[in-house]
């Protein structure tokens, strides 16, 4: 049993984002973080479209107690993490509420829809203003242009775990991120990946 206290329990935190993002990937590690720390994680994957880079979201259930069901019920989520802006609303739709917090990355994936000019895509300004608006308290990276300085727009998702980490909403210990990527990086992708964290969290803390 875990003496760790959360500040929700279950604590629902959503990962969201389309297909091909490495979201799922990005779930697994942030549960196996909080799993290493004695905290029961039960981890629920939905998929829409997602080889045509369709919605893909991760439901994590944090506890100190017990498990619990893997999906989150409508309007529970404590924290939203989307890789994708137009996904972050689209998740504070269904499972938003006047409490949650937000960590958003800021580079639109347009649709084949927008890239061909049958539909629009909302501004920059607009998306921030409704996830302002429906949330208590949201943060946003352009995760993505600072992991192409870093060579690889995977580290995208790296550093929104960061930021992550970086809100203390959880127990995210930097030790237990950089051991398990230990057991799964080669030493100089490694380094890259503990960069990305620990610019993720500069982003949001303090």
């Amino acid at each position: 049993m875990s003496a760790i206290h959360l500040k929700y329990d279950p604590y629902n935190l959503i990962i969201a984002g389309v297909g091909g993002q490495g979201n799922v990937m990005t779930s697994r590690s942030v549960g196996n973080m909080l799993s290493q720390l004695g905290l029961f994680v039960t981890i629920g994957d939905t998929f829409g479209a997602s080889q045509r880079g369709g919605s893909v979201m991760s439901h994590l259930r944090i506890s100190a107690k017990c498990s619990w069901s893997p999906q989150i019920p409508l309007g529970r989520a404590h924290m939203i993490v989307s890789m994708e802006p137009s996904e972050t609303i689209r998740t504070l739709r269904d499972y938003g509420n006047p409490a949650v917090k937000v960590i958003s990355n800021t580079r639109p994936l347009f649709p084949i829809g927008v890239n061909t000019g049958q539909a629009s895509y909302p501004s920059a300004s607009e998306i921030e203003y409704w996830i302002e608006e429906m949330s208590e308290k949201a943060w946003f990276l352009d995760a993505t242009a600072e992991a192409m300085k870093m060579g690889n727009p995977v580290f995208g998702n790296v550093i929104l775990a960061g930021a992550l980490a970086g809100t203390n909403e959880l127990p995210m210990r930097r030790d237990i991120y950089a051991e398990i990527m230990t057991e799964r990086f080669a030493s100089d992708i490694l380094q890259k990946n503990l960069a990305a964290y620990d610019y993720g969290v500069e982003c949001v803390a303090g």
